[in-house]
């Protein structure tokens, strides 16, 4: 039968936090001379220090060597973030420089995560994980057909996210710019917002030329859908690198190495489930080893589950939780704003639209 940890008294609780928040701050085992005389609590040390004792027997703080103050243990971290943190968000000021800096940026996904990282390292002074977000099946934006010379014409398509193909065609016979802007018209007509099956099963009285070029479009967005790239940003890896934690050699190569490792995001991926939901893993929790001196804050976000990526901070255990959280929350949050906002403009159809047209392929 398994034991259950006993409830915690409100001093108990209010011990284990200002501990938690006492090492965040000074990265130094925390005394209880040291409790009483920061946050006078009105009882002696030596009450203070049976509490601790008491929470070091529960498992939720314990001591280096022969010091007399205590840090937290994992467990400890995660009863200060589930039951003990609150709610919080950053301040006002920074939200506004936050939503500044994209609005400034470009219209794309890519610069988008670029800039997610750079946003996250800087305000959660820690390293900051961000894949480019994923479409899940390549959908028609724009489509043009360039007459270069003669017979040669440049085929240009757009796919909604901003992913560009292009393609170099021969013709057997030259065709003016006139007719090929009609061509690029109708396409533009028929096939916003579809996907490859969707096109293809989309009836429209097409001449032999305009075959071609339909059948090429398909072949394209399928080629992009198999390609499925996924970029990962990274970014403020120095910032963990100077924390007391990883001041060691090793300890530091080991961090490069796991920030390195290509599969890291995908293995998160599956703790972030929903865009905009904050999962916190805290020292690899027993499951990735290399993550044993770290803890994890990550969001997925994007739109529905059409667009979608991951962002997350990563840094010592002893990491400032509840800054970090409002952080991602805050930057998933506008990602998912503007790719939302992106979309809307493309006039993507409608979920029973889609439905519909995948029912006829």
């Amino acid at each position: 039968m398994a034991m259950t940890t006993p409830e915690l008294t409100e001093r108990q609780k209010t011990v284990l936090g200002l501990v938690v928040k006492q090492y965040i701050q000074t990265a130094q085992p925390v005394s209880s001379k040291t409790v009483v005389e920061q946050y006078g609590l009105g009882v002696s040390p030596a009450t203070i220090r049976n509490e601790m004792a008491y929470l070091e027997e529960l498992g939720y703080l314990t001591h280096p060597h022969t010091s007399a103050g205590r840090v937290p243990t994992e467990a400890g971290y995660r009863f200060f973030v589930e039951h003990l943190m609150g709610e919080s968000q950053l301040p006002e000021r920074e939200r506004i420089m936050i939503r500044h800096q994209f609005h400034q940026a470009g219209m794309s996904l890519e610069e988008w995560a670029k800039l997610a990282a750079a946003v996250l390292a800087h305000v959660t002074h820690s390293a900051a994980l961000v894949s480019s977000p994923r479409i899940s099946r390549g959908q028609y934006k724009h489509l043009e057909l360039i007459s270069i010379r003669d017979t040669l014409v440049l085929l240009v398509l757009v796919l909604q996210g901003g992913i560009v193909m292009q393609r170099m065609l021969s013709l057997a016979q030259a065709k003016p710019q006139e007719e090929l802007q009609r061509i690029s018209n109708r396409f533009n007509d028929l096939f916003v917002g579809l996907t490859a099956g969707q096109i293809r099963a989309k009836s429209a009285a097409l001449d032999a030329f305009e075959t071609g070029i339909r059948d090429l479009v398909i072949d394209l967005i399928e080629e992009s859908d198999r390609q499925g790239s996924v970029e990962v940003y990274r970014h403020g890896l120095a910032h963990v690198l100077e924390t007391p934690e990883f001041s060691d050699p090793e300890a530091g190569l080991q961090l490069i190495r796991v920030l390195e490792e290509r599969d890291l995001l995908s293995m998160l991926s599956r703790e972030a489930s929903t865009s905009g939901s904050i999962q916190v893993i805290i020292g690899g929790e027993g499951r990735w080893e290399g993550l044993s001196a770290c803890s994890v804050v990550l969001s997925r976000y994007g739109w529905c589950d059409r667009v979608t990526g991951l962002l997350g901070v990563l840094g010592p255990m002893r990491m400032p939780y509840a800054r970090n959280i409002s952080a991602v929350r805050y930057v998933s949050d506008v990602l998912s704003e503007l790719i939302r906002s992106l979309y809307a403009e493309e006039k993507m159809p409608s979920e029973n639209e889609a439905n519909i047209i995948d029912m006829e392929e």
